[in-house]
């Protein structure tokens, strides 16, 4: 199969990228820049600034390729997130449609917004709230209308918190901080919902959506989840701290936050209370019943993984 991907050098791209050739696919990359190591890779590279190229320059890339896997996005510099998310995938369209077999899309369960406490399925309303989550919302509609008119069959998939040893987002990594040095407290009433997925669980979702005839035309969500307590206690076990005990009222919190968040240094913010303290869960139900989908790695071996990651990097 001859496999195209977008943001083939992030961190979910890299761990795609390796998994497609380990199945035997032909990959095509398209990417900004390329690192030495990736030039030693069996891959078909090919240099294309998404942002700047053209139309036409893409549908060159796009020929003949049967499965698009579109990963590209932005995490941290809201300035850029439209003209990625919503205007690079307007271009991708018109460059895919006729060309592309199938299109996957790699979205975020973000775009259900920040729901307090609810079971989140994929016929929830979307409702998301900060520029990133916006914007893949957008993204995502792009893709399905799209297929509607018949340019190309799509999937979406959209997970929670990706994680796994070599992310570049560092909320994890200061958690697991904060747990070392006894500085971790719970917020609110016990049993708040740790929705986090590791990134070769990501992969495989990607791979049955792009290579299974029930993936066409649907949307699935793809999460693991335990209580926060269990979450936080599997991290001090294997950092050979006692679990926290303390916790703090969830409002008393909040307040602190707004009087506090623009202080530099202070770790805490709204977005990261809303994590603290959310209920939401996103069941598996359809992707399992439709794909025959399970998790290749636990959330806790992938939490142990991460640890010996970062203690790796400190060295």
């Amino acid at each position: 199969m001859l496999a195209a991907i977008t943001g083939g050098t992030g961190f979910i791209g890299k761990k795609l990228v390796a998994r497609l050739l380990e199945r035997g696919d032909t990959v095509r990359l398209l990417t900004r820049s390329v690192t030495p190591g990736e030039n030693s890779l069996p891959v078909e590279i090919h240099s294309c600034d998404l942002l700047t190229a053209g139309v036409a320059d893409i549908s060159t890339v796009l020929d003949g390729v049967e499965v698009l896997y579109h990963c590209a996005g932005q995490l941290r510099d809201t300035n850029i997130m439209r003209a990625l998310h919503v205007d690079v995938t307007h271009k991708l369209v018109e460059a895919a449609s006729g060309r592309v077999g199938h299109w996957v899309q790699l979205s975020s369960v973000g775009v259900y917004g920040s729901a307090a406490q609810e079971v989140i399925t994929e016929d929830s309303i979307l409702a998301p709230v900060g520029e990133y989550e916006i914007t893949k919302a957008e993204s995502d509609q792009i893709v399905v209308e799209a297929a509607n008119r018949g340019g190309f069959s799509c999937s979406v998939l959209r997970p929670s918190n990706v994680f796994g040893a070599g992310m570049s987002n560092q909320s994890l990594f200061s958690l697991i901080a904060m747990i070392e040095r006894g500085l971790f407290f719970y917020i609110g009433r016990p049993g708040a919902s740790a929705n986090y997925l590791h990134v070769n669980n990501v992969v495989e979702g990607l791979i049955c959506c792009g290579t299974m005839r029930a993936a066409k035309g649907r949307m699935y969500n793809l999460s693991d989840h335990c209580t926060m307590e269990r979450f936080i206690a599997i991290i001090a076990r294997a950092l050979g701290k006692d679990a926290p005990r303390l916790r703090l009222p969830e409002p008393v919190v909040r307040a602190l936050v707004r009087l506090l968040g623009d202080i530099p240094g202070v770790p805490l913010t709204e977005a990261r209370v809303n994590a603290l303290t959310s209920r939401a869960v996103y069941p598996n139900t359809r992707i399992e019943r439709e794909l025959g989908y399970c998790h290749q790695v636990t959330m806790e071996k992938g939490l142990l993984e991460l640890l010996a990651s970062w203690r790796q990097q400190r060295q």
